[in-house]
């Protein structure tokens, strides 16, 4: 079992920001794997309560999860996430290399079900409203590192927008790519969270190995590609 008390880049009385592995699902899954939850005592650090989390990332999404240390934090933040006050970066590796630097993608989404597919996300005018912005960081071997920048929180947007706005899926991406033998190349790299008369909750999240495997090392990353 990994060592997430290993893995927290932030804490204080409020908030823990953790460098969630990929492979680990928030929620826990009906196969009866292994969850954030399994681990939640390893994370209370002196305080009676679990810590729960703000947010979601995808099992296979690695990076920066945010936790509440008590309730009225864990209300306050998901307030912030609710009202768009957070400040969320992304990188991705994309299967192809886009024709332009950098956009935005105004895509809104919605959930479509079938029995032989199972559950997705779908571009629908009907939908709810979903904006990203994006920037190349590099490209080697027909496939580009991308920043991502996700105004609003929908489920799988970076996922389906990097597919449907720019034209290539996440490498490793079993439900909008291609799937492979490693794991999907999708990191929270930068979260950060505003309040009022204390520093900001905020933690950038190292590049994990399966980026470096894939050939897309620290050294392509910008000085600053916080926020």
């Amino acid at each position: 079992m990994t060592l997430l008390a290993d893995r927290v880049l932030f804490i204080d009385g409020e908030a823990i920001i953790l460098d969630k592995p990929a492979g680990l699902p928030v929620d826990p899954p009906r196969d009866g794997s292994l969850s954030l939850e399994n681990h939640l005592d390893s994370l209370k650090f002196g305080f009676q309560r679990w810590p729960l989390a703000v947010h979601r990332l995808d099992r296979d999404t690695s990076g920066c999860l945010l936790l509440a240390r008590n309730p009225k934090a864990h209300k306050r933040f998901g307030q912030a996430f609710d009202n768009g006050q957070v400040a969320k970066t992304y990188l991705a590796v994309l299967e192809g290399v886009p024709a332009q630097e950098s956009g935005e993608i105004d895509l809104p989404l919605k959930k479509v079900s079938s029995a032989e597919e199972g559950w997705r996300m779908v571009p629908d005018a009907k939908g709810k409203p979903a904006l990203t912005r994006w920037t190349m960081l590099a490209h080697k071997d027909n496939r580009a590192l991308i920043s991502f920048a996700p105004t609003t929180g929908r489920t799988h947007q970076i996922r389906v927008h990097a597919l449907h706005g720019i034209g290539f899926g996440i490498v490793g991406d079993p439900i909008y790519g291609t799937p492979d033998d490693g794991a999907m190349l999708l990191h929270s790299r930068f979260l950060s969270i505003a309040r009022a008369n204390k520093p900001p909750v905020e933690a950038t999240a190292p590049l994990p190995p399966h980026f470096i495997e894939a050939g897309f090392t620290p050294d392509l990353l910008p000085a600053s590609d916080g926020g």
